[in-house]
């Protein structure tokens, strides 16, 4: 009998305490324990925008017949006529976006101070790299304009805007990472068009805004607003 009473009062603590640890799992984490729980799979996550670097490299031979520079043959070709201004605007269409759906009641991953300062870190980082090359480079653009087309600029920004609007709300939406680089790549895409970029000008300035907003993820911290900001499920 007392085996029988023994046994039935193991069997309602274990319940009992796989219930609470049920509850308690279920309460939302801070920030900073979620950022040191995360690991992060460098070899996966270097893989696109290094595979984009090395692309635009390889592509950004100078001689007449290269591939950049048939590439811009065949534009000059075909649509030489064609112009537009959107790709300066589009360029930041993320970012707007990321703050206008929060703005809307969509809470994205971050909090809207760590949020801001991920951004303003990756956007710095990216403009250094990208002004540094442009400098040291000297590449003449394809439009024979000026000495500073080697890489990207607004290709780098999109980029990097789309990775910051993708970290934030691929969680949430699924979709949203194809919709944020699809916005960038167009970005790209224009640059070409408008015979201001070289196809490798615009490999390397996305492959660089990409890895720039990266490691602003990577590296930052998550200490403001760490006490009061959580989330049940940000990934």
């Amino acid at each position: 009998m007392f085996n029988i009473v023994f046994r039935w009062q193991v069997a309602a603590m274990l319940l009992l305490s796989g219930t609470c640890f049920a509850q308690e799992i279920k309460q939302p984490l801070p920030y900073d324990s979620l950022y040191r729980m995360r690991p992060i799979n460098f070899r996966r996550e270097l893989f696109i925008p290094g595979s984009l670097i090395l692309a635009g490299i390889a592509a950004n031979g100078n001689g007449p017949e290269g591939f950049k520079k048939e590439l811009v043959e065949e534009r000059n070709e075909h649509m030489s006529a064609f112009h537009t201004h959107i790709d300066n605007y589009l360029q930041y269409a993320p970012i707007a976006i990321a703050y206008g759906l929060d703005a809307a009641g969509i809470p994205s991953r971050t909090d809207i101070r760590n949020r801001t300062a991920i951004l303003i870190k990756g956007e710095a980082m990216m403009f250094a790299t990208v002004s540094l090359l442009k400098n040291t480079t000297h590449q003449l653009r394809p439009d024979g304009t000026t000495y500073n087309s080697f890489p990207s600029g607004h290709t780098a920004q999109a980029f990097a805007a789309a990775t910051f609007l993708s970290e934030e709300y691929k969680h949430r939406f699924p979709w949203m990472p194809y919709a944020a680089y699809g916005v960038a790549s167009a970005v790209g895409g224009l640059r070409i068009a408008n015979n201001r970029h070289y196809v490798s000008d615009v490999l390397v300035g996305a492959g660089l805004g990409i890895l720039s907003m990266k490691v602003a993820y990577w590296t930052h911290r998550y200490k403001w607003n760490k006490k009061n900001k959580t989330v049940a499920d940000p990934f």
